[in-house]
């Protein structure tokens, strides 16, 4: 009987660890602030825009200017629940082209789009997990009316259904096609378009392109590009015109194969920390069971709200802008207490692991030392 006990006890431990309800919710203590400018939270920081920017399918790829603020929700041997808001800035680096915000330049003030994400970022460090179960981002144009005071000769966007830049993009890209010795290509989506007047009008496009069916030494009718094609790279076009000739001015950048090739390690695996490396995103996928919505929910969005206008944003007597809204929610729950958030598939192991996500913190509870200082200090491109 001595000898049953000890079995008999190992036995009901393992069945309470399989079965018994996970830890009670942190959030009976508050939430933990940190400063925005401490080297840890930078890090994350960064780790968290790269995930955001890597769930992205359109778009161009956001950089970090400042923390604005960040909470660190404490859950026991699951982990921490961070709640990130970040001050971005838009770069010239399509999403598709999966390259790391730290690898793209931002755009000159005169192009500038700027905003705010609202990001949650679960850390594991013994399960060496890295995760942005939601997101979300508002992007906002700078006001042009200041910039072009600023710079009255700098290129000022145009929308880019423009007659003039829908040509411009198809003759830049004739060039393009007419210098290439194999592969043909068309425009898939122009996605940024402006205008200056240089020694006559000057476009400048940029746009997605995608494959052709045809070759420059094909003759007769070509198959038609299949409709579900992908853009393979982007291009940057100018046009200008004077009375005696025209200048047209191309270049292309293609992507990466978007589908590895069998066998090699998936590249996004290595931009984490050599001391917390990031959770494969097949493994996550290849874990997470297909039959269960809570477990594939979706990450977030991007909303582009419209450029500030004169009647949008007039100024006071003292040449002052109010302070604009800039609405940026990231609410999974309005419950005080929290709801749980399975998390299950982010492990090797058979057990359910649930998260507890609370409402997002508001911004007068942040740290005194929040936010922290900006890359581009400019006021312009600072969300309030």
């Amino acid at each position: 009987m001595g000898l049953l006990l000890p079995v008999v006890l190992c036995a009901l431990a393992a069945f309470c660890r399989a079965t018994s309800p996970p830890l009670p919710p942190s959030h009976f203590w508050p939430l933990l602030s940190h400063g925005c400018n401490e080297s840890g939270v930078l890090e994350l920081a960064g780790l968290a825009l790269q995930d955001i920017n890597r769930d992205r399918k359109d778009g161009y790829v956001l950089s970090l200017n400042r923390v604005s603020d960040v909470r660190e929700d404490r859950q026991g041997n699951l982990g921490s629940l961070y709640y990130f808001t970040l001050d971005v800035l838009e770069t010239g680096c399509h999403v598709l082209s999966k390259k790391s915000w730290k690898d793209c330049g931002v755009r000159h003030l005169h192009q500038s789009v700027y905003g705010k994400c609202k990001a949650l970022f679960y850390v594991n460090r013994p399960e060496r997990v890295l995760y942005v179960p939601a997101y979300n981002c508002t992007l906002r144009p700078a006001y042009r009316r200041r910039i072009q005071m600023m710079c009255p000769d700098c290129p000022f966007p145009i929308s880019v259904s423009d007659p003039k830049v829908l040509e411009t993009a198809t003759e830049t890209l004739a060039k393009y096609n007419s210098e290439s010795t194999s592969k043909q290509y068309s425009v898939f989506q122009v996605t940024q378009a402006s205008t200056q007047w240089v020694v006559g009008p000057a476009y400048f496009v940029e746009y997605l392109i995608k494959e052709s069916p045809c070759t420059q030494h094909k003759d007769g009718n070509c198959a038609l590009q299949p409709p579900d094609s992908l853009p393979v790279g982007l291009c940057r076009g100018s046009r200008t015109e004077t009375r005696l000739e025209k200048f047209v001015r191309v270049n292309c950048e293609f992507f990466e194969p978007q589908v590895p090739t069998p066998g090699e390690e998936n590249p996004a695996a290595k931009q984490g920390p050599a001391d917390l490396p990031m959770v494969k995103e097949s493994q996550q996928r290849n874990i997470a069971p297909t039959n269960s919505p809570s477990k594939a929910m979706p990450k977030g969005s991007v909303q582009y709200l419209p450029k500030l206008d004169d009647e949008m944003m007039p100024e006071d007597a003292q040449g002052n802008i109010p302070v604009e809204a800039f609405p940026v929610q990231l609410d999974l729950t309005t419950n005080p207490q929290g709801e749980s958030l399975d998390v299950s598939f982010l492990f090797l192991h058979p057990m359910e692991e649930k998260l507890v996500v609370l409402p997002f913190p508001k911004k007068e509870q942040r740290s005194a030392e929040c936010p922290g200082p900006a890359q581009q200090p400019n006021p312009l491109i600072l969300p309030p």
